[in-house]
């Protein structure tokens, strides 16, 4: 067949016909592709942020929730508890905060949001291990000086209630405290960002 006798109209669409169902073939077949992509709900989930209701928590006592995959520490810091945190000033590592640990609204001498709230990530800054609530005030095996705090029982690091390290433990930094917001009076959300809203 000569050069001339061939339809260029046709060639055009034919042509064309072809590469729209290529692209859609494409697109069906990307689209599965890059969808598995994405996180799946349950580690969408896993990162979400989560409730902790304060309403039946105690003066004193100690709420934990589960955030990914971290134990959350909510105490109820007592007026004495409150007092007694500057005493610490001294014996600690940063009493300041000044090392980036916890959301800006945060550094402050309570490193909290409300004074009578601490929110701190339950996990000791030396290797991991979870530290143990201890609020009494001077008991026998942590000294006259024990004013309640957190103590890791694997390798002996110090926090005071405000989760700041002691000197001369292995932990080398305060406990960190995560981004959190208050929802209303006795709710707070941990893991979402508001500022001190």
């Amino acid at each position: 067949m000569s050069a001339q006798g061939v339809n260029k109209m046709r060639r055009r669409v034919l042509v064309a016909a072809t590469s729209v169902v290529g692209a859609i073939g494409a697109g069906y077949t990307l689209v599965p592709f890059v969808a598995s992509m994405n996180p799946s709900a349950r580690a969408r989930a896993a990162g979400a942020p989560v409730e902790a209701d304060v309403s039946k928590l105690e003066p004193g006592a100690l709420l934990r929730v589960k955030w990914r995959g971290k134990p959350i520490w909510v105490v109820y810091r007592t007026p004495e508890m409150l007092e007694a945190l500057s005493s610490n000033d001294p014996r600690l590592v940063d009493p300041s905060s000044t090392v980036a640990q916890q959301p800006e609204y945060c550094q402050n001498p309570t490193r909290s949001i409300k004074p009578e709230y601490l929110v701190a990530i339950g996990i000791c800054t030396h290797l991991g291990c979870s530290p143990t609530y201890r609020p009494e005030f001077a008991p026998e095996d942590l000294g006259e000086q024990w004013k309640g705090g957190f103590f890791c029982p694997c390798h002996g690091s110090k926090f005071d209630l405000a989760a700041r390290v002691f000197k001369g433990v292995p932990a080398p930094t305060n406990l960190v405290i995560p981004k959190h917001t208050y929802l209303n009076d006795t709710t707070i959300l941990v893991g979402e960002d508001r500022g001190a809203a």
